[in-house]
């Protein structure tokens, strides 16, 4: 099948053919005709499946139509009109919003009907935004925030919207913008199309569904061999002061040209690129506390591989599309089996085969074997020669009783409280050696 057989104009497939696309992936054929249809859509599939472009097309198709009109009647009365806004792309982070209006942008930009998009996101000045968005914009690409600023300001109104997508739909819930997403519903009207998109569905995405979708068409793209992407996955056992030693040595032995490393906080972004940087490899870090304009040159730059490495947290995890990406390593470990999908998913995307390396330290071994359980894989736990592990796991204590601090599995605050209470009780009625002694 290609996408001919979907029912796209053909000044869409042409703009596809010379973006060297020709086959839809599987997501992409189950709902493409459903939304050309007007059909609410639930959809499920896995990272780097082609969500974007399954939502992407079929509105642009449909905004083709009303923007001939639009442009015609603008022409006969020789006065240019203010574009209504008809689709409205609600996305969790700024990285994200800027590659679905790049996308948009890139099929938009041949058409013979002029489409304009509007990408508005936090981080940044409100006044350039409000400034693009003075004559409108027919799709309008945002996060929950600052989309909720620029209404506040008058700077767009949404009682127009037909379409509305929430992509990443599990990460929109998963930081905390629930609120948020509330308010802008109540400001769209009750008539529309809404197509919802997530790698997971997790209960707060499926009491969402339930509450926004209108007799849905529900597409659920297995994790099968054949839509499985083609990334070899390796875990290598260090101990954990020789972790930047081991990635400059696999940098070095295997020619990687980018490689995406993955550590757990902000400081350790800086302290191992700045590491890696003295030892002569051109590493950069990537994070939430840099402006985005920072944040914007470093992705730009390591797309023109400019950069060798990029270490980043989660923050790149998702929404982050960089073709031929192909090295992911993981330097520490993810908190759950969701993030590490997401994270080795940024290699091996459209066909490409990529590589997806795991540091295993003596501390993080059982937090790796409940990875690779519900990641249903099973890894061999490699020794590189120089690089043989010296440290042991640390004891298994009540309170650490082997999760490996997964998400979802860890003590609680209040399961350590009650812990604690507990073991006070048990001191307080056992009796002391003295009066042990004395019985």
């Amino acid at each position: 099948m290609n996408f001919s057989d979907l029912g796209l104009a053909p000044a869409l497939q042409t703009a596809l053919a010379d973006m060297g696309l020709a086959n839809p992936t599987p997501v992409q054929r189950e709902a493409i005709p459903h939304v050309l249809q007007g059909r609410d859509v639930l959809a499920q599939a896995q990272t780097g499946s082609g969500k974007t472009l399954t939502y992407v097309l079929p509105l642009l198709q449909q905004l083709m139509a009303t923007a001939a009109s639009r442009d015609a009647a603008a022409d006969s009365a020789h006065a240019k009109t203010k574009r209504i806004t008809q689709v409205l792309v609600l996305v969790p982070t700024r990285e994200l919003a800027t590659q679905v209006s790049d996308v948009l942008r890139d099929l938009a930009r041949p058409l013979a009907q002029s489409i304009k998009v509007g990408t508005v996101f936090g981080g940044v000045s409100i006044n350039p935004q409000m400034m693009s968005l003075r004559s409108g914009a027919d799709v309008v690409v945002a996060t929950p925030g600052r989309l909720l600023d620029l209404v506040d300001h008058n700077a767009l109104n949404l009682g127009h919207v037909q379409h509305l997508v929430l992509d990443e739909a599990d990460r929109l819930l998963d930081l905390g913008f629930a609120e948020e997403l509330q308010r802008v519903l109540a400001l769209l009207p009750a008539q529309r199309q809404n197509l919802l998109f997530s790698a997971t569905f997790v209960p707060a995405v499926q009491t969402l569904a339930e509450a926004l979708l209108h007799d849905p068409t529900r597409i659920t793209i297995a994790h099968t061999q054949e839509h499985t992407p083609d990334i070899a996955q390796r875990a290598i056992q260090v101990d954990e002061k020789s972790r930047t030693a081991l990635l400059r040595h696999l940098i070095k032995t295997h020619a990687w040209k980018r490689v995406l490393v993955f550590v757990a906080t902000r400081y350790a972004c800086e302290h191992v690129a700045n590491k890696l940087y003295k030892a002569g490899v051109f590493a950069t870090a990537f994070h939430g506390e840099m402006s985005q304009g920072a944040r914007q040159d470093v992705l730009a730059e390591f797309k023109e591989e400019r950069w060798e490495v990029v270490v980043t947290t989660d923050l790149a995890a998702r929404g982050i599309d960089i073709a031929q990406l192909p090295v992911v390593v993981n330097y520490d470990l993810p908190r759950s089996v969701t993030d590490y999908t997401h994270r080795i998913g940024r290699t091996g995307r459209a066909g490409a085969h990529g590589e997806a390396v795991s540091f295993v330290t003596a501390a993080t071994l059982a937090h790796w074997q409940l990875i690779q359980k519900r990641a249903q894989v099973q890894l061999p736990v490699e020794v590189l020669e120089g690089f043989e592990p010296t440290e042991v796991p640390p004891p298994v204590s009540p309170l650490n009783d082997g999760t490996g601090g997964i998400k979802g599995k860890r003590p609680s605050k209040k399961d350590k409280l009650r812990a604690a209470a507990a073991a006070t009780q048990v001191s307080q009625q056992e009796p002391s050696s003295e009066e042990a002694s004395k019985r």
